[in-house]
């Protein structure tokens, strides 16, 4: 399958062609065509799988194809994070270089007035984080009575960063007859929920495969005390050379402290987390591209929508609090098909976050001390991992099979309930 063959115009497949794309991601093919045809759509996509493209590249078509009588925006994009805004923004205007639509993003930690202004002159595609957008609209910058196509990107992540009110709010303002097209790493309980409160009819396209790391990632645990983390990464780094190194700590204050200390040992690093400013963000995600700095120490949070090519390499400073972030972290890593390497420095207190992480990613991952570096309060084994398809498997503790088999006992429960309820419906439809 080729771009041509999604049924994409020549000004779009020739801009898709000039990136270096010549076959579509399998989201990418099971997605563009029934944007085209005006279907709304829940889609699960992980990070790095070309989603983005996914729904820009039918979108710009259908803009391009269109009558413009007016300077109102006709597409809204949502997304939860200013670098993914900023990211989906830059798609927009490298893919729609040969037609003729418009865009601009709006978000917050900048001035407004210019947004404004921009606003003003009249866009087609707005990009947009909730709460600036909210602010506009509150304004009067912006009117959502030309409104197409709703887009909401990440909404997972929308729903851990509190955003659900606001993408209420904004839903409840658009018109009723649009198109609504949803991208989520996952189909948790909640984000089917917020789905059916703004799709009719939905295709849905699962192409994420839940919790899993890339094949193309190397895993690696170096057990360390918590103390020595610092000394130890600037180890690593300066004895092995590394540039271009994503890592990961679990709060503001802990990014800021390691970027001080790394620039004591002469190691060129740069913090990017929500306490910095929109521009400073900005600059140090730019310097990072441009190898003016080699190390970006970010927040979950922070990282989240951050595009970087062919990163090689991810450093777990501080284990996540939630398991699955793991995957999401490592998945900057190893994309598209290149290899790239995952490094945990961990400590004894870190044992649950670990076994959590094992649990999630079903395998352990190997642990090697560095010479200088071992540990003086040991990290302790992890645990068996049982398969998830053994309700009794070896390893299994008690509680871990009772919770195992109340969550059978409610699955049955469901489906009897549902089962009933459609043979009621079906005893009624006969009478």
């Amino acid at each position: 399958m080729t771009f041509d063959t999604l049924g994409l115009v020549e000004p779009l497949v020739r801009a898709v062609r000039e990136k270096g794309y010549k076959t579509p991601t399998l989201i990418q093919s099971a997605t563009i065509a029934n944007v085209l045809k005006g279907h709304d759509l829940m889609a699960s996509a992980q990070t790095g799988t070309g989603k983005t493209a996914a729904f820009t590249l039918p979108l710009l078509q259908q803009l391009a194809g269109s009558s413009k009588t007016s300077r109102h925006p006709k597409v809204l994009v949502l997304t939860p994070t200013r670098e993914l805004a900023a990211q989906i923004q830059e798609s927009i205007l490298t893919y729609g270089k040969y037609v003729n639509v418009s865009s601009t993003v709006v978000f917050g930690g900048v001035k407004i007035g210019p947004q404004m202004n921009k606003l003003r002159q009249g866009v087609d595609i707005l990009v947009a984080t909730p709460g600036r957008l909210l602010d506009l609209h509150g304004q009067n910058a912006v009117s959502f009575k030309d409104i197409e196509v709703l887009v909401l990107d990440e909404a997972d992540r929308m729903l851990d960063m509190g955003f659900i009110p606001d993408i209420k709010r904004i839903q409840s303002r658009l018109p009723e007859e649009k198109q609504s097209l949803l991208f989520s790493a996952t189909f948790s309980d909640p984000i089917r929920a917020l789905a059916k409160t703004m799709l009719q009819n939905p295709i849905e396209v699962d192409v994420a495969v839940k919790n899993s790391a890339a094949e193309t990632v190397q895993h690696h645990l170096h057990p360390v005390d918590k103390s020595q983390k610092s000394r130890l990464l600037s180890h690593l780094i300066q004895d092995n050379g590394w540039t271009q190194v994503l890592v990961f700590t679990k709060t503001k204050h802990g990014a800021n402290r390691l970027v001080k200390d790394l620039g004591k040992r002469k190691i060129r690093a740069l913090p990017i987390h929500g306490n910095k400013s929109q521009a400073q963000r900005t600059k140090a995600l730019a310097d990072f591209k441009r190898g003016k700095i080699d190390i970006l120490v970010a927040t979950d949070i922070a990282a989240r929508g951050l595009d970087i090519v062919q990163l090689p390499l991810v450093v777990n400073f501080d284990l996540p609090h939630v398991a699955e972030d793991y995957v999401h972290r490592i998945g900057r890593t190893g994309r598209a098909g290149n290899k790239g390497q995952a490094i945990s420095l961990v400590s004894a207190d870190e044992i649950k976050q670990l076994q959590g992480i094992e649990r999630v990613i079903n395998r352990h991952l190997h642990r090697e001390e560095v010479e200088g570096f071992e540990p003086e309060h040991a990290l302790p084994a992890s645990r068996p991992i049982v398969s998830k398809g053994n309700g009794k498997g070896r390893g299994r503790s008690n509680n871990v099979a009772k919770l195992a088999n109340k969550k059978k006992s409610n699955r049955r429960s469901r489906w009897s309930n549902r089962t009933n309820q459609r043979r009621n419906r079906a005893a009624g439809g006969n009478k």
